[in-house]
C-alpha cells in the first residue's frame, strides 16, 4: 500500500494549499469513512469540470486544480488522490475507457476516476468527475455509483489501479493551454482483446 500513500509531481499533497485542504476535510470527520466522503464531496462540487464550465487553464498537478478550482475528470482524481494520501488514506487512480458521443461509437477517449481502500471493502471506485444532468456520482460503499456506465466490447472498465496519472493522460494536459483544445484532444489508450 505504501505506493498508494506517496506523494508525487502529479499528486502533490506536500503542497501547502493542499495539506491545508486535506487538514480542513478531516478536521470535521470523526471516522477515516468521514474523510472519503468529505474529499470526495468537496472534489465533486467544489471543483469545476472544465468542459463543463468551460473553463481554463487546463490544469494536471492537484495543487493547480485546488488553487485554479477547475480541471478535467484526470485532474480532478488527482487532486482527490493527493486530498485522501495527505490523510493517510491509501488511493490509487482509474480509468474507463467511453465513447465520446456516448454511443459506443468512435472516437473514444479515457475517463479519469479513482480507487480508495477501504478497510470493510477493500478497493472502491470512487469518480469525483462532477455531477450534471444524465451523469450522477455518488460515496456508498459498498455500492459503486459511477459518473458513466460501460457499453461493451468497445468501452471498458480498464482493472488497473494506478499510482501515477497515465502518459498519455499528462501529455494531453500539459500540451493544451485550454479546456477545448483538451476537449478536441482527449486522450485513448488501444485496448487488445
Amino acid at each position: 500500500m505504501k505506493q498508494f500513500l506517496t506523494s508525487s509531481e502529479f499528486i502533490d499533497f506536500e503542497h501547502p494549499l493542499v495539506r491545508q485542504k486535506a487538514a480542513e476535510l478531516a478536521n470535521s470527520a470523526n471516522t477515516e469513512h468521514d474523510v472519503i466522503r468529505n474529499a470526495f464531496y468537496f472534489v465533486r462540487d467544489q471543483i469545476k469540470h472544465s468542459s463543463d464550465f468551460k473553463l481554463n487553464p487546463v490544469t494536471c498537478k492537484a495543487s493547480d486544480v485546488l488553487l485554479h478550482g477547475t480541471g478535467y475528470c484526470y485532474a480532478k482524481s488527482h487532486l482527490l488522490a493527493a486530498l485522501l494520501r495527505a490523510n493517510g488514506v491509501p488511493a490509487g487512480l482509474c480509468y474507463q475507457r467511453l465513447s465520446v458521443s456516448h454511443a459506443d461509437v468512435p472516437p473514444y477517449c479515457l475517463h479519469g476516476l479513482n480507487a480508495v481502500y477501504l478497510k470493510e471493502h477493500g478497493w472502491y471506485r470512487i469518480d469525483a468527475r462532477g455531477n450534471k444532468p444524465g451523469v450522477a456520482a455518488e460515496f456508498c460503499p459498498p455500492l459503486e455509483s459511477l459518473a458513466f456506465k460501460v457499453r461493451p466490447p468497445s468501452e471498458r472498465d480498464l482493472p488497473e489501479i494506478w499510482t501515477e496519472p497515465l502518459p498519455v493522460v499528462v501529455h494531453c494536459l500539459s500540451t493544451h493551454s485550454t479546456y477545448d483544445e483538451v476537449l478536441k484532444n482527449l486522450p485513448d489508450v488501444q485496448l487488445w482483446v
